[in-house]
């Protein structure tokens, strides 16, 4: 049993082998069928969707009657179109606030608001985001003027209520979007200070790609009797992706980034590194081999992070470097290849990030740049992805090839058969035991 934040009922917990969808209707097959008006089936149009994405056809026939419902689908799959389709059903025009998106970063509070108004058109409702980093102004009068739908950071908005600036009690619909991202970020108690300024519980939605543990008592608390849907388990990737771990010596990952992007098809390429001073030194190396390039993290202004994002849609840059900060909220079309220049700390992360391209039925590929430094946490991260991914070794870049031909004399027979490494960290091992430990049996290719 679960409280829930908005009243002293409880609500059962569905066993957590039962997030697969609940009701096993027939699912509808275009958007018509859901009964949506002819202003939304225009908006659906003109975006070209033809096809509800399973997370859509799941969740919409829910969220439009009445249910709370929350929804486990990656990065990619329409999550937004399948809460704000129903929630631009629900509203009234003129009424005042009545939708609240609360979304983990600023990008995908514009991001959605974007898609929103997509949707919306042809309509009167008005749309805002609301976020840090930019004046109040503009959101002030927003909150002033009544818009309808408002997407939020949970920090700014709880700005603007301890100002007395959002007014919150007459929220019909609340929508929390990338769940898991927001608990990693720490904006748990931030989220329930927002709650607790609603009022009358509203319909809850909670969509995540993963569904850990906190994500899960979250989604308990906040609900009431939810239909639990769940269309792309934790750890799987999109269709249409492939992925592949070139091992690299530190010192040249740069040099191996710079020769791939000189491959065919290497058009728009998103790179995600670890840290900010490594993705501001990464756009000086690019720099330098005359790479068009721009690079989005937390430092940046909010002005340049959108610059960079939109010369980066419009095929101004090639390649755009970013820390983790842009992992969601980044739904552009055409991302031909997706680069982690440092492997990912968390299943998660590297989930959304390979997201990034492969999206609307396209295909890309995924690069993971893998140092000795990193085999303990590629391995781990292979184990809880539950996969392999395809080993690539290049001669010039490769630290087992590299150490092999300077190495040559130093192979034993343990080490050609990969066993008895003991705990020896990736700098310790010979070229064997590291060739061995890298590819452990999975299929290799040269390039």
């Amino acid at each position: 049993m679960a409280t829930s934040l908005h009243s002293c009922g409880a609500t059962v917990a569905p066993p957590r082998k039962t997030w697969t969808a609940q009701l096993h209707l027939t699912e509808p097959t275009d958007f018509a069928a859901f009964g949506l008006s002819d202003l939304r089936l225009a908006a659906v149009e003109a975006l070209d969707w033809s096809t509800p994405t399973p997370i859509q056809q799941q969740a919409i026939p829910r969220i439009m009657a009445g249910r709370d419902v929350v929804g486990i689908a990656r990065t990619g799959t329409g999550k937004t179109g399948a809460f704000m389709l129903p929630a631009l059903e629900s509203i009234r025009e003129g009424a005042g606030l009545q939708v609240l998106v609360l979304c983990p970063t600023r990008e995908l509070a514009q991001q959605v608001r974007d898609d929103t108004d997509a949707l919306s058109n042809g309509s009167a409702f008005r749309s805002a985001a609301i976020y840090g980093g930019v004046s109040y102004g503009p959101q002030l009068d927003a909150l002033a003027r009544g818009d309808e739908i408002v997407v939020a950071t949970p920090g700014r908005l709880i700005d603007l209520q301890n100002r007395g600036r959002a007014k919150l009690k007459g929220i019909r619909l609340l929508i929390l979007d990338e769940a898991d991202r927001m608990l990693d970020m720490g904006f748990r108690p931030q989220i329930e200070e927002v709650v607790k300024g609603l009022g009358k519980r509203p319909q809850t939605l909670l969509f995540s790609a993963t569904m850990p543990n906190a994500v899960h008592a979250l989604a308990l608390r906040m609900t009431r009797d939810p239909v639990w849907v769940e269309v792309s388990p934790s750890g799987t990737k999109a269709q249409g992706i492939s992925e592949v771990a070139y091992s690299v010596r530190p010192e040249l990952k740069p040099d191996l980034l710079v020769h791939l992007l000189a491959q065919p098809g290497w058009d728009q390429v998103l790179v995600f590194t670890r840290t900010k001073i490594g993705a501001d030194t990464l756009r000086s190396r690019l720099d330098k081999a005359a790479i068009e390039c721009d690079v989005i993290h937390s430092d940046r202004h909010m002005r340049h992070r959108t610059r960079a994002m939109d010369r980066f849609t419009e095929g101004k840059v090639r390649v755009l470097v970013a820390t983790d900060i842009a992992q969601r909220g980044l739904d552009i079309e055409g991302i031909s290849h997706v680069v982690n220049y440092d492997v990912p700390l968390d299943p998660g992360d590297y989930v959304h990030r390979i997201g990034r391209t492969a999206r609307a039925g396209a295909t890309g590929e995924a690069v993971t740049f893998v140092t000795a430094a990193d085999l303990g946490a590629f391995r781990t991260l292979e184990h809880q992805l539950e996969r392999k991914l395809e080993k690539v070794h290049h001669p010039d870049f490769d630290f087992a090839g590299g150490v092999v031909s300077e190495r040559k004399s130093t192979r034993s027979r343990s080490s050609r058969s990969g066993r008895g490494m003991g705990s020896k960290a990736g700098t310790q091992l010979d070229a064997d035991e590291l060739a061995a430990l890298l590819s452990h049996d999975t299929p290799e290719r040269k390039r």
